[in-house]
């Protein structure tokens, strides 16, 4: 009889595990399309291929009274994870839109590694299909990375290895003037195991390094001043009082709509938040807080003075190391002037805020409440997620691609 592989999971991807609920699945979608058609048989063969060789494709999360571990799914079947799928009539823009809403708002199988494709083969004169992964397996960070794998001639996979303990070692070395607390970030990205190996070797280098603290008070100075600010930073974030009551805020019932536009053209936004002396994320930031703001005033809501935040995800990773998969992103909240219809103002007013939030600790703080949610019992967490949700009413996310 043989033992399927386990590893235990990271604290920080345990969290997003447990955060699935009745009315919000945790999942990531996305929604591709190829210009010309792509065979069902050649689709399955490349997911086959260029999806399975990441291993963790083939485990599905398993929680227990101490967190999650990755369990190799021993009777795994491809065809319960690429599904083809016909559209209804037209088989146009909106039957593409009608069937991502409805597997956004259907949560994926926990006996079973959790992520699906499905795949219509007949779209748009090409084909196109819906992805769905469960947060818990990477960030949209790695999925870009990994779906980009799935289209390039070389089929080696897009992600390095987990560093091996030689090379943690040299790491070490070569950071050896990282400052500690952002160190531990690090470590709650790190299978459960590793943290505690973690810990003890970080202990050790506190220890063998104390007497050199003791002649390098500047960079003592550094650590307690970075110190300080994660713990202004968390205890900013509790005293911001809730978003306001608006028709963007309610109950979630768990069904999901989605829509997309044309592509707006990303050098013409260059060139606006170039003329104006503000950054693309500027013009994107403030363009949504327009949107929003003239969506409520059209259904009769009152937006005068108005703002309303959204809680904006920031990439981790350095930009040097090897993309692997799990959650590696904390967040800011960034407060949108819905309120302001002048878009000159608006934009102004937004890229003032984005500014002032340049080098906050906000993000390397919320992926270590993440961890520290994943490593308590899951009772606790429901409601530490819920003060937090409480702070904002958008997620507003911008992930790089091609």
């Amino acid at each position: 009889m043989t033992t399927a592989h386990h590893e235990r999971m990271s604290s920080v991807d345990t969290a997003w595990l447990r955060m699935d609920g009745p009315g919000n699945s945790m999942m990531i979608v996305g929604v591709s399309a190829t210009a010309t058609p792509v065979r069902a048989a050649d689709f399955r063969r490349t997911i086959e291929q260029r999806l399975l060789c990441f291993a963790r494709f083939r485990n599905r999360p398993v929680a227990d009274a101490l967190g999650a571990s990755w369990m190799e799914h021993e009777d795994f079947d491809l065809d319960e994870h690429v599904k083809v799928v016909v559209l209804p009539g037209p088989a146009g823009k909106a039957e593409l839109e009608r069937l991502a809403a409805d597997l956004a708002s259907t949560p994926l199988d926990p006996r079973r590694p959790m992520w699906q494709f499905h795949f219509v083969e007949h779209y748009n004169g090409g084909s196109a299909w819906v992805m769905r992964v469960h947060h818990c397996y990477a960030d949209g960070i790695a999925m870009i990375r990994v779906l980009l794998s799935m289209t390039e001639q070389d089929s080696g996979p897009a992600m390095g290895p987990r560093p091996t303990a030689r090379r943690k070692a040299a790491s070490r070395r070569a950071g050896a003037d990282v400052l500690p607390v952002l160190s531990w970030v690090e470590q709650l990205a790190q299978p459960a195991e590793d943290i505690l190996e973690n810990a003890l070797a970080e202990g050790a280098r506190l220890l063998e390094t104390g007497i050199h603290q003791l002649f390098h008070p500047d960079r003592a100075a550094a650590l307690a001043s970075q110190a300080g600010g994660m713990a202004g930073e968390f205890a900013k974030v509790l005293a911001l009082p809730d978003d306001p009551d608006t028709p963007l805020r309610g109950p979630l019932s768990g069904y999901k709509a989605v829509a997309w536009g044309p592509p707006i053209p990303l050098q013409e936004v260059r060139t606006v938040g170039k003329a104006l002396g503000c950054t693309i994320n500027d013009v994107l930031m403030s363009t949504v807080a327009g949107a929003l703001g003239g969506y409520l005033r059209g259904h009769g809501f009152d937006t005068d003075d108005l703002a309303v935040r959204a809680s904006v995800p920031v990439n981790l990773r350095a930009a040097e190391e090897p993309l692997t998969l799990g959650n590696r992103f904390g967040l800011v909240f960034v407060e949108m002037p819905i309120g302001i219809k002048d878009p000159l103002r608006r934009l102004y007013a937004t890229s003032d805020t984005m500014a002032a939030l340049k080098g906050s600790l906000q993000p390397p703080m919320t992926l270590m409440m993440l961890g520290l949610m994943g490593m308590l019992p899951a009772l606790v967490q429901a409601p530490a997620i819920e003060l937090f949700s409480r702070k904002a009413t958008a997620v507003v996310s911008n992930v790089p691609g091609p």
